[in-house]
């Protein structure tokens, strides 16, 4: 301990007395630590933190799943089975994401509403911060409505009065009773439902569709498991159900199974393998700001080497020189961690506001215990790093040779380690610079992709009208026909179209079908399945999608005439090869409805510009029914609907006006989630766009860093050699000889560097192949590209030293000593 306490006070008076130095090991190491501290923090905030429940290992997602469609929604009665059937959870319990509008509290307001079973809550092991949760008798249908709010509604809405517990609110036109509040920290960011403001319970659904065994209608389930019981054993359970169920109910259930997945797995989703790849990227950054740190230690290590080998004279052993020299280095270690520490907290603060909304778990991103440990360890291993190769080259000195140099310096055979050391870190920034050019050309290939459909100009939104503007089909029609129109007349506005069901990238909307003219098939698993656009007659008009062949609707497809609907290509090419599909039927069975096919369109990459088609996402054909011919049954609730608005100029330009017609229809209305669609469009790309920006951001690091080491090391090469030069220049050596000379020993270890950065790049872009889009791991142009860029930083950092070499006046050189 003595002996420690004496290595840190020494080399903190040695490192004080070389401040230039210092400053720029700690700024250069403050990069590196600072970059993966940020991102770590990023990893462990979604990664590795436990979710915020009881017990989260024991929690599942529950699903039902089809032989056409990975996994789907469960019908409710389905949901009631596995409740009552299986042997496996302690409870299971069913969500549902809705929307309502609250009213007579203060202006209308649109708020997140989950439809949750009596359960849910407990099911979490999340208690109420007022009130009671809900019970049994609350979950059924005919109950007295009741609701529980979040603390964030309790505030933002009703002030935190105290008698909240008790009060009567309106959603949607009924009075709900208010029995509880969830506290502020809780939310559930599984699959389609996400932050909420209310909850009421699932069961007291009045629509008569919910509760058909054939209707899916956006239900998920979360269960408990059993202690002891894996997930395995689980599986087994439903899946023994559900083949129950299928003999019970062949219609319905024929081919269903139950899909299971640990609650955490369901929430992280893809992004895991994404975030490895980036943090074992950003460890690349580090490890090259240990090369620089260490070629600056060993040019250092040379000028000490008159110090070291008095010191070996004098009796210090190997293992107290090395031991001497990593404690210097694992100073400037932690004062490179703790100012790291600092960019790193600055750096999460400016990464939480351009992480993509579908990142997971954001709100738990930032610096805790673990972050604090990991910069430590990174600090301390840093610091070993750079100081392992100097402390042992330095620790065996030949103490004549060295005590006759005089001070002068190395000869060339001791440059060898530096060179490895430029060569290490030019493959290594070559490496990132490759990833950052395919995230970059991923990204341009994908702007240029046609999404179907013209998003300039448009703007989306949702709009809940009033119920005492519609109580029935047929006024909740008229009340989105008279909105239409008003909306129409609004100066800059070119077209119009409310819409129902799926809108490109926000959602969707399945229904099966079956050709007409054939029979119907055994089951809902045996038909084939088609995403369903309702839309208005100017929906194409608004959207700018392509009309092919036919006609779209007109305000005469309405719910007095024949029903009529049009298809995209997709459906044409794969289920009418080689004929005219117009004038042909389908059956949707689950509506009771024969519509003809009056027309085809363009397909709409609905699924997002770079995962419509793929593997999780098979391109799926596309419907579309007139709004007004939808059945009675499913205008349900006060008159609601999507609508598109194409522009002539800004669509932000024009939201006032919108909102204020919508309002002065009815003040009731509320217009909400308004977003222009190009906006709609680059969300979809967000987590690639997030990727190229922190890929992109490291490669820079990366070619700043290595940059200067190669500029540091000709640097001193060009200082260690100043006396060779002069003979040479007395000798008769041209200048340019000399530029030629010091420019090829750096280029030299600048093309080691680039072609070894080729080899472990081509087996390193294989980690992120999924990722890209539309380019190849080993895309040449781009490894041919990035190679000659670096090559030539490398040339300009050799320029600088090697310029300043051939200006070496020969008398002052034979001088130099």
């Amino acid at each position: 301990m003595e002996t420690l306490i004496q290595d840190l006070k020494y080399a903190a008076r040695v490192l004080l007395k070389s401040p230039g130095f210092v400053a720029i090991a700690v700024l250069t190491l403050a990069l590196g630590i600072g970059a993966n501290t940020a991102l770590f923090s990023v990893v462990n905030g979604v990664l590795l933190r436990p979710l915020p429940y009881s017990r989260p290992s024991e929690l599942v997602i529950l699903s039902e799943k089809s032989p056409n469609f990975e996994s789907f929604s469960i019908s409710y009665p389905n949901f009631l089975d596995w409740q009552r059937s299986n042997s496996s959870f302690t409870s299971i319990a069913a969500y549902r994401s809705d929307d309502f509008s609250i009213t007579g509290s203060g202006e209308a307001e649109r708020v997140r509403v989950g439809l949750v079973s009596a359960d849910f809550f407990e099911t979490l092991g999340v208690n109420p911060a007022r009130g009671r949760l809900f019970t049994e008798d609350d979950d059924r249908l005919g109950s007295a409505p009741v609701a529980l709010i979040t603390a964030g509604l309790w505030q933002r809405k009703f002030g935190s009065a105290p008698d909240i517990v008790g009060k009567r609110i309106t959603m949607n036109g009924g009075g709900y009773t208010v029995i509880g509040v969830i506290p502020a920290s809780f939310q559930l960011e599984s699959t389609n439902f996400g932050i909420k403001d209310v909850f009421v319970p699932i069961s007291q659904n009045k629509d008569p569709l919910f509760r058909d065994r054939d209707v899916h209608p956006g239900i998920r389930a979360l269960g408990r498991l059993k202690p002891g019981v894996t997930l395995a054993a689980a599986q087994a359970d439903m899946d023994q159900i559900a083949n129950n169920l299928a003999l019970s109910y062949p219609d319905a259930d024929k081919g269903a199974g139950v899909s299971l997945v640990p609650l955490k797995k369901d929430i992280v989703g893809d992004v895991q393998p994404f975030l490895w790849v980036l943090l074992g990227a950003v460890g690349f950054v580090l490890l090259i700001a240990c090369v620089n740190v260490a070629n600056l230690q060993l040019a250092r290590a040379t000028t000490r080497a008159r110090e070291f080998a008095i010191r070996s004279a004098l009796g210090a052993s190997q293992s107290r020189v090395i031991r001497q020299l990593l404690t210097e280095s694992i100073l400037i270690g932690l004062a490179g961690g703790a100012l790291g520490l600092v960019l790193a907290a600055w750096g999460t603060q400016a990464a939480l506001k351009v992480l993509p909304e579908t990142l997971p778990r954001a709100q738990d991103v930032g610096v805790d215990g673990r972050v604090l440990i990991f910069t430590l360890l990174a600090s301390s291993v840093a610091g070993v790093l750079f100081g392992l190769a100097p402390a042992l080259k330095i620790a065996r000195p030949n103490l004549q040779e060295t005590l006759k140099e005089s001070g002068r310096g190395a000869s060339g055979t001791r440059h060898r380690a530096q060179g490895i050391f430029v060569v290490v870190e030019m493959a290594m920034a070559l490496v990132l610079l490759i990833g950052a050019g395919l995230m970059i050309r991923s990204l341009l290939d994908l702007w240029n992709v046609n999404p179907g459909f013209n998003p300039q100009g448009v703007l989306t939104f949702a709009v809940s009208l009033s119920p005492s503007l519609g109580t029935n089909a047929t006024t909740s029609r008229n009340a989105i026909r008279e909105m239409d129109e008003r909306l129409k007349h609004i100066p800059g506005v070119e077209s119009v179209s409310s819409t129902g069901g799926s809108l490109p990238m926000t959602g969707d909307n399945e229904f099966p079908f079956w050709l007409g003219g054939q029979p119907k098939p055994a089951s809902q698993s045996d038909m084939k399945q088609s995403l369903f656009y309702f839309a208005g007659p100017d929906y194409l008009s608004a959207m700018g999608i392509p009309l092919h062949r036919g006609r779209f609707f007109t305000p005469d497809d309405n719910e007095h005439s024949p029903p009529v609907i049009v298809i995209d290509e997709s459906f044409a090419r794969e289920y009418f090869p080689n004929q005219d599909p117009i004038g042909k039927r389908i059956n949707i069975g689950i509506i009771d409805t024969e519509p003809e096919i009056v027309g085809v369109v363009g397909h709409v990459k609905h699924w997002g510009l770079d995962t419509d088609g793929d593997a999780k996402h098979p391109i799926m054909a596309q419907t579309y029914m007139p709004m007004m011919q939808l059945p009675d049954v499913l205008w349900t609730g006060p008159p609601a609907a999507a609508v598109v608005v194409r522009t002539k100029g800004s669509p932000a330009g024009l939201v006032p006006s919108i909102r204020d017609a919508i309002e002065k229809m009815n003040g009731e209305n509320v217009m909400y989630e308004t977003r222009p669609l190009e906006q709609i469009l680059a969300e979809s790309l967000a987590a690639r766009r997030f990727s190229m920006i922190l890929l992109g951001v490291f490669a820079a690091l990366a070619l700043l860093l290595s940059s200067i080491g190669i500029y540091g090391v000709i640097s001193y090469v060009v200082g260690q050699r100043t006396h060779e030069i002069g003979i040479r220049m007395a000798l008769g050596a041209q200048r340019s000889h000399v530029l030629r000379l010091m420019l090829g020993e750096g280029m030299k270890m600048a093309l080691v560097g680039v072609a070894i950065g080729v080899a472990a790049a081509l087996g390193l872009t294989q980690l992120m192949a999924s990722m890209l889009f539309g380019v190849s791991a080993t895309d040449p142009l781009t490894f041919c590209g990035v190679a000659l860029v670096l090559t030539g930083v490398a040339l300009a950092a050799c320029y600088i030293p090697a310029r300043r070499a051939m200006r070496v006046d020969p008398m002052v050189a034979l001088r130099y000593e």
